[in-house]
């Protein structure tokens, strides 16, 4: 009696084999790569065309967030301030300042100062800024401890996984909306709260979750919230 099956599909089971070897091995690589600070961007740390200190002007000096990404509070976006923003101090101090050539000759032609982004949100993912900083959530938390860097850089993965841990205990990132700008606010800034009858301090989960209670803070995390 002939064979069913022609002589080439002995090796079918050893093919088979191999091409899902290598298919698990190809998706567990670009799992270990994308899952990597390089493709997170953790630590990416650009030059820029002006040696803007956000540790000399947020940090020593107390330049409020806002005076410079002025639309935080009310659009989609942080804005990057104008040439003209700079200027309105920098036309009084160091206005000779090679440092301050870039934003000089911007003010002078009206054209922008070429900033290099340094923390970027994929097209295909939906942020809001001003969502998010008027429900208590502080720029820290996002990008690190700014007002000490003379060099900003990413300090946080910025993932999908990364965010929906925030969109799902909220209460451990929140705080009073008068201190999302003060980066180095902490709960144990807060003032005592009455609790039956006592003064108590409250933890930061506590807090988080009397504002998320008082302020209705439920953060969706179903894949529509971020890819719409």
């Amino acid at each position: 009696m002939g064979n069913l099956f022609p002589r080439w599909t002995n090796l079918l089971p050893l093919k088979i084999a191999c091409f899902l070897g290598y298919v698990a091995f190809t998706v567990g690589l670009g799992f270990a790569y994308y899952a990597t600070p390089k493709a997170t961007r953790v630590g990416y740390q650009p030059d820029q065309p002006v040696p803007f200190s956000h540790k000399l002007h947020a940090g020593e000096l107390g330049v409020d967030c806002r005076y410079c990404h002025s639309q935080v509070e009310n659009s989609n976006h942080s804005n990057l301030p104008a040439a003209q923003t700079c200027w309105n101090c920098h036309a009084q101090i160091k206005t000779t300042s090679p440092a301050l050539a870039a934003v000089k000759a911007a003010v002078e032609t009206g054209a922008p100062v070429e900033w290099v982004q340094v923390h970027e949100t994929p097209d295909y993912a939906y942020f809001n800024h001003s969502a998010h900083v008027n429900s208590g959530v502080s720029c820290v938390e996002c990008h690190g401890r700014i007002d000490g860097m003379a060099v900003v850089a990413q300090q946080k993965p910025l993932g999908m996984g990364w965010c929906i841990d925030c969109h799902r205990n909220p209460q451990d990132f929140l705080r009073p909306v008068e201190e999302v700008t003060n980066l180095a606010w902490t709960a144990a800034n807060h003032p005592a709260v009455v609790v039956d009858g006592e003064l108590v301090k409250l933890t930061q989960r506590q807090l988080g979750d009397r504002l998320a209670a008082n302020w209705k803070v439920n953060p969706p995390d179903s894949c529509g919230a971020c890819h719409r």
